[in-house]
């Protein structure tokens, strides 16, 4: 199993461990690391690798939102980064109290990717074609991307878990 992890962030791959499976032909990511894990699933299907299970859990979904809220988001981050990020993990825990997470090395240019990502519905529906079997996993009261959009998205090429009163994380009170 290849685990990715979300943006900023390192070893926070316990929060998902009652979800995870542990197969060496499973691909993980959470958050930005879902854009991650995508990406490392097309590169090993071209070139003949066996992948049997992509999960992706509370992937990064912001195509929905508008520029300007994008926009916001970066000057953010340029203006203090450490109190962006700060902001960023209290916010993933919301609405429940934050846990102690670690960071890793993050940039500017990882923000943008993960903020102008666009999950293409075809490149997936490619994926589960090959025998992948795709698993998304969303909290009801996640209160950093756009859950009902994602939903809405990935309901047409995965097996969606909706998880009642969960945030970002996935965990519930």
């Amino acid at each position: 199993m290849k685990f990715y992890s979300g943006f900023a962030l390192k070893d926070e791959e316990h929060y998902f461990k009652e979800y995870i499976n542990s197969s060496q032909y499973s691909v993980c990511g959470f958050s930005y690391g879902a854009i991650k894990a995508f990406l490392h699933v097309k590169e090993q299907l071209e070139i003949g690798k066996r992948v049997d299970t992509l999960q992706l859990f509370s992937p990064a979904f912001f195509q929905t939102k508008d520029e300007k809220f994008k926009k916001i988001q970066l000057m953010g981050y340029k203006k203090d980064k450490e109190a962006y990020l700060k902001n960023f993990s209290a916010a993933c825990f919301l609405p429940y109290e934050k846990k102690v997470v670690e960071y890793n090395e993050n940039s500017v240019e990882e923000l943008e990717e993960l903020l102008y990502f666009k999950w293409n519905i075809e490149e997936l529906k490619s994926i589960a074609q090959k025998g992948v079997k795709i698993e998304v996993y969303l909290g009801s009261e996640d209160k950093i991307i756009d859950v009902l959009g994602a939903r809405e998205f990935f309901l047409h090429v995965a097996t969606v878990t909706y998880i009642k009163d969960a945030n970002h994380f996935l965990l519930t009170n």
